[in-house]
């Protein structure tokens, strides 16, 4: 099983890229949030990656973190009606913090909102996957750090303040996900959000 590849960003495109490693170039889906943090061609890059494999093909699939690839694995394995398409047009449409608190908060409304699922498909994702997140008492679970668990719940707080104000779901994630990089793991709520008002 391939679970990394590491070498040189060789082509970038929203949903796809190229990574030379020992004289061979390899294909991989990745989603937008993942595209948005590469560098430049040229650059060598480390992806988390898992290969899929079905009757009529095979597909290499890349991710930053090896968070957001387990995340991947578990819709594709967990879920009723998302394979990997589905899941990677969920990801790139939501950041991994933002799907973890949308599925803990059981916010079916944030996730019916990625393209490819409905509000059925939003239900099973929380139904399926909650518990993943959250322990037999609705707590964190314990495989998640209090600061990750933080970061998530500052982004999600973020993201639907910036709805309450009038912005897109995607469009909220995406100026928060820009915020958070820009600030920093210690920013709060109202940093985030006077970052992507400004």
């Amino acid at each position: 099983m391939i679970t990394s590849i590491h070498g040189t960003l060789v082509a970038v495109s929203p949903l796809v890229v190229v990574v030379e490693a020992n004289g061979l170039g390899y294909e991989v889906n990745i989603p937008v949030t993942t595209a948005e943090k590469l560098p430049a061609p040229g650059a060598v890059v480390k992806l988390h990656t898992l290969a899929v494999y079905r009757e009529d093909s095979q597909a290499l699939y890349g991710f930053t973190s090896s968070e957001e690839r387990d995340f991947f694995r578990l819709m594709i394995e967990k879920v009723t009606g998302v394979g990997p398409k589905v899941a990677l047009s969920i990801m790139s449409r939501l950041s991994l913090p933002m799907l973890q608190g949308a599925i803990t908060a059981g916010d079916v409304g944030m996730l019916a909102k990625c393209p490819g699922i409905g509000k059925k498909t939003a239900e099973r994702l929380i139904v399926e996957l909650r518990s993943h997140f959250t322990g037999a008492a609705g707590l964190p679970a314990a495989s998640a750090s209090s600061s990750d668990r933080a970061v998530a719940h500052f982004q999600h707080d973020a993201v639907k303040a910036l709805v309450a104000l009038g912005y897109k779901t995607a469009d909220a994630d995406k100026v928060v996900r820009q915020a958070w990089i820009a600030l920093g793991p210690s920013a709060s709520t109202e940093e985030l959000i006077k970052r992507a008002l400004g």
